[in-house]
């Protein structure tokens, strides 16, 4: 089946930088959609960052763009968020995303269009 498995969350100081992973198994890599959403207790999760198949298409969610950048390596099944600039507000859990059949349109930025979910990985960026 398909897994997803963060990595690289850890705890920060304000203006740090800091690089997630997502690395992927059980599925064709390159057929996947990918996004990076984050969540703090008591609040839904929220769109991050999403990527094309081939990686020539990216979006961010307002309050990152211009700090985050998402890539992937499809040869290596792996995702990554590259996060500078990191604020306090930054801190959640951070989740990776896939869904094989969700091709490039204004429904990457929805939870819902995603079938497949990593466990997370934690951020906290302290003040």
């Amino acid at each position: 089946q398909v897994q997803l498995v963060e990595s690289g969350g850890g705890l920060v100081q304000d203006g740090d930088s800091l690089t997630l992973s997502c690395v992927a198994s059980g599925l064709r890599f390159s057929e996947y959609t990918m996004a990076w959403f984050r969540q703090v207790p008591g609040k839904q999760r929220h769109f991050v960052a999403a990527i094309s198949r081939n990686g020539e298409n990216t979006a961010y969610g307002d309050d990152v763009q211009g700090r985050f950048t998402i890539s992937r390596e499809n040869a290596k099944n792996t995702v990554y968020l590259q996060m500078n600039s990191l604020k306090p507000e930054d801190t959640a859990q951070y989740y990776c995303a896939g869904d094989r059949t969700l091709s490039w349109s204004n429904s990457v930025y929805f939870t819902g269009r995603y079938d497949d979910w990593g466990q997370g990985t934690q951020v906290t960026v302290s003040s």
